[in-house]
């Protein structure tokens, strides 16, 4: 991807949009990321618990998965003046972009949900995959709403 691609935003490829959000990603808070999806998971599974009915560990997890992709979108772009030439322009893009940024959190949200909805919900290989289509689906619109949200950091650090 060279600077003239960054430059003519309307002529990337689907390729160079994947750059970009990963590189705008790529300063997420990922340990705060994980304990915020960590917690999130543990506190879901105990309130199964004590409260009627059975705990879920496969909600408590994709839940915990479904966070910890919200909150590392959120924070990678929580500053988007900050880091080098190449994590700054895709963080800019990404706050023109909040859609097409949000795409790629819900696609490795829904990517990390297959997994556990497979082996811990047993409900085959189809409904594990509408399953977690729809928690990559949910975190998509969460990511692209708090990426809209945050929208005027792009015409201020830009």
């Amino acid at each position: 991807m060279t600077e003239g691609n960054l430059g003519s935003m309307n002529e990337l490829t689907r390729r160079d949009e994947m750059s970009l959000a990963g590189a705008a990603l790529r300063g997420a808070p990922w340990k705060i990321a994980a304990i915020t999806g960590g917690a999130g998971a543990a506190i879901s599974l105990v309130m199964g618990w004590i409260l009627p009915g059975p705990a879920d560990l496969t909600w408590a997890l994709c839940l915990g998965i479904s966070i910890f992709s919200v909150v590392a979108s959120i924070g990678a772009l929580r500053k988007p003046d900050v880091g080098d030439r190449v994590t700054r322009q895709a963080r800019l893009w990404s706050l023109r972009h909040p859609w097409r940024f949000a795409l790629y959190p819900g696609v490795a949200a829904a990517v990390l949900m297959y997994p556990v909805q497979l082996v811990f919900d047993q409900e085959g290989v189809f409904g594990a995959a509408w399953d977690s289509l729809w928690g990559g689906a949910l975190v998509y619109l969460l990511a692209g709403i708090a990426t809209l949200s945050m929208k005027g950091r792009a015409r201020s650090a830009g």
